[in-house]
This record gives C-alpha cells, structure tokens and sequence, in this order.
C-alpha cells in the first residue's frame, strides 16, 4: 500500500462534491442518524482537507467541486442581474436614510422660522438630492448614475 493510498484512506474527513462540504468521519453516526451523511463522499488527505477548509482562499477564488470531483478553487463568478439590483437597492434605501436624517432637523428650523440662510440653502441642496435618489431607476443596475452628495 502506498504512503498516498494509506494517507486517503486513513483521512479524517470526506468531501462532497454534491455539497461541495467537508465531513469528519468521527462524526459519521451522528450524520446516518440525521440522514446528511453524502452518499457521494469522497476521502480526502489532510493537505486537501487544510488548503480548501481551514485555510483563506487565494484571492478572487472560491471552492467548488472540480470536474474529479475533487475541491477546487474557481474565479468568484459576476454578481446576477438580481444581486446588482438587490445591491443598488440597499445602496438606495442607506442613502435616503441619510438624506432623510439630514433634512428633518433643516426642515424644523424652517417650520419654526429659525433656519439660517446657510441651513436653507443645506435643505434645499438635500431636497433636491432626494428628489434625484427617488428618480433613480434601479432596473438598470451596476449603471446608475447615482446623483453627488450634497456637502
């Protein structure tokens, strides 16, 4: 038997391509009681078990399971259509919290007729700012052209 062959087979964990997750074999019962044990599992070393679970991925890669189906590492694939407009609409709604935050203490000192000339200008500026976010059409995204922020 070769040093390679008794390493895999005295491995400490399996890999599922199907899950694409490693399992510890010492907890192999707990996984049949449960009935997630991967009937597709495969014995991996400790050196495999280290590069692709307990160590960071090399940058811009994440794992997947190879075409042997082995862990690998591929590109982080584009972000979907629906993760961008997800995207841009958090981006969205932290700006209108903020612009809404600016304006209501603006808008109280003009209410009570205590606003400087340099706070309604403020108020103006981040009115029309909010007027610009609301006007925004998300459907487009990552090609907004999202409005400057008013400082």
């Amino acid at each position: 038997m070769s040093n390679y062959y008794s390493a895999i087979t005295s491995s400490l964990y399996v890999y599922s391509p199907l899950t694409n997750g490693f399992y510890p074999r010492e907890l192999r019962e707990v996984y049949d009681d449960a009935g997630s044990w991967p009937d597709d599992g495969i014995a991996v070393s400790d050196v495999v078990y280290r590069e692709y679970q307990t160590l960071p991925p090399p940058e811009g890669k994440v794992r997947v399971a190879g075409t042997d189906g082995l862990p690998a590492w591929a590109d982080i694939p584009a972000p979907s259509v629906a993760e961008l407009k997800a995207e841009a609409t958090a981006t969205l709604s932290a700006l209108m919290a903020k612009a809404n935050a600016a304006i209501a203490p603006l808008q109280d000192a003009v209410d009570i007729d205590d606003a400087t000339e340099a706070e309604r200008a403020s108020l103006t500026a981040w009115k029309k700012y909010r007027i610009a976010l609301n006007r925004l059409d998300l459907s487009a995204a990552p090609d907004i052209a999202w409005p400057a922020y008013p400082f």
